[in-house]
């Protein structure tokens, strides 16, 4: 009898932000093999149209099925908004009715709901999550499912993914437009809502109110995809875990590489990524 081999997850985003996620996946679970897509020669995509974003999605997604990966962890908001259910619901069953794709929008927001008491929360994202509005539909949703009532505002940021991209996380410009749209904030918990922007933690929590508690994606996406494994067997059990962790990306490997050793600790080896739509 030949035992089916096993296989590593695939992460994909638009670009760098999706390395918080993989960071505190690797954490969290450091045998699991992982396979990282960054699309950033299509990046940002904060303020693409929601067929774009789709397209983008779905052809990232297809190379990591190409590569082998059984399942594939869309960290990034803007395309668990846009596209993850679409994919779902339309190419899966019809295309890899044996293949998982999951977002990181609501594993966040069932956690901000059975795992924090406060009342007001403040969610910091790109136009594209804030203009879907489904933060606001999860929360709905899980909120109706439980005895709790909390008040949800969204602020939209652009510009803000561009200077991640640009390894300009560190600088006054980072810090001046942060400023900008922590203004009059007054909500009790802040959600860094776009994978790109703990890179920007330091300048969130310089402009916000002392008391305002900041919440960023990566450890609540690892502590729920831990669970989603334990009550997934049938798809753990495949899972290679070997510690292999490979990184693809769509962009300039040299322009990549430059910017993520600005803030990322520890060496990335690129390789070159082509999608095809």
């Amino acid at each position: 009898m030949t035992l089916p081999s096993l296989k590593p997850i695939g992460v994909f985003d638009s670009g760098l932000g999706g390395l918080t996620v993989l960071h505190s996946i690797n954490e969290r679970l450091p045998g699991l093999s992982t396979i990282y897509l960054g699309d950033n020669a299509n990046a940002p995509y904060g303020v693409k149209s929601f067929e774009e974003i789709f397209q983008y999605t779905l052809a990232g997604v297809r190379f990591l099925f190409s590569q082998g990966c059984p399942l594939v962890i869309l960290a990034c908001n803007s395309a668990s908004a846009q596209a993850l259910r679409k994919i779902q619901q339309e190419v899966l069953p019809k295309e890899f009715p044996d293949r998982r794709v999951i977002g990181v929008i609501r594993p966040t927001v069932e956690y901000l709901v059975e795992a924090t008491d406060v009342k007001k929360i403040g969610v910091f994202a790109t136009p594209a999550t804030v203009s879907s509005q489904t933060y606001v539909e999860e929360f709905k949703n899980i909120l109706a499912e439980s005895l709790r009532e909390i008040e949800l505002f969204q602020v939209a940021c652009p510009g803000l993914v561009d200077i991640v991209e640009a390894g300009l996380s560190d600088s006054p410009e980072a810090d001046e437009l942060v400023q900008k749209y922590c203004q009059n904030f007054s909500g009790d918990l802040a959600l860094l809502g776009c994978t790109h922007y703990p890179f920007l933690e330091t300048w969130f929590k310089k402009n916000l109110p002392v008391s305002t508690r900041v919440v960023l994606q990566g450890p609540v996406v690892a502590e729920k995809f831990e669970d989603y494994l334990v009550r997934h067997p049938e798809i753990d059990n495949f899972l290679k875990k070997s510690g292999e962790r490979i990184y693809f990306t769509t962009g300039d490997l040299e322009a990549v590489s430059a910017s993520t050793s600005r803030f990322y600790k520890g060496k990335i080896n690129w390789l070159k990524a082509s999608l095809s739509s």
